[in-house]
């Protein structure tokens, strides 16, 4: 027991000193007014740096996703059947795509799906 709080103590003062180095040697010796302002070519800008973010786009994305991270999943369920149960293989895969169909038909019931408004 001595000798893991002695190694784990050793540990937490190696990284605190790793740390304390790295935070040192990263600062910058010289601030300079000019190379700490942002870089401008001398112009006015012509229009506003912040465009407008289509929300349905997002949420497009993001449902997108999960059915990409669905089909990651389903795919060792395709490679376990000849190792596994039939019935709770067969039970965990309707199960599975019961879920994420009762999540796309919410998402189809509220209107996120469509592209026309």
């Amino acid at each position: 027991m001595i000798i893991l709080s002695s190694a784990i103590m050793i540990i937490l003062a190696i990284s605190i000193l790793v740390m304390t180095i790295a935070s040192i040697l990263s600062k910058k010796t010289i601030s300079d007014r000019e190379k700490n302002s942002p870089f401008e070519c001398g112009f006015d800008p012509k229009g506003s740096a912040r465009l407008p973010f289509s929300l349905r786009f997002f949420l497009i994305a993001v449902i997108f996703l999960i059915f990409d991270v669905e089909i990651t999943l389903l795919l060792p369920l395709a490679s376990i059947i000849e190792v596994s149960n039939i019935q709770s293989w067969v039970t965990t895969g309707i199960v599975f795509l019961l879920v994420l169909l009762l999540g796309l038909y919410h998402e189809w019931n509220q209107g996120a799906l469509d592209w026309a408004e």
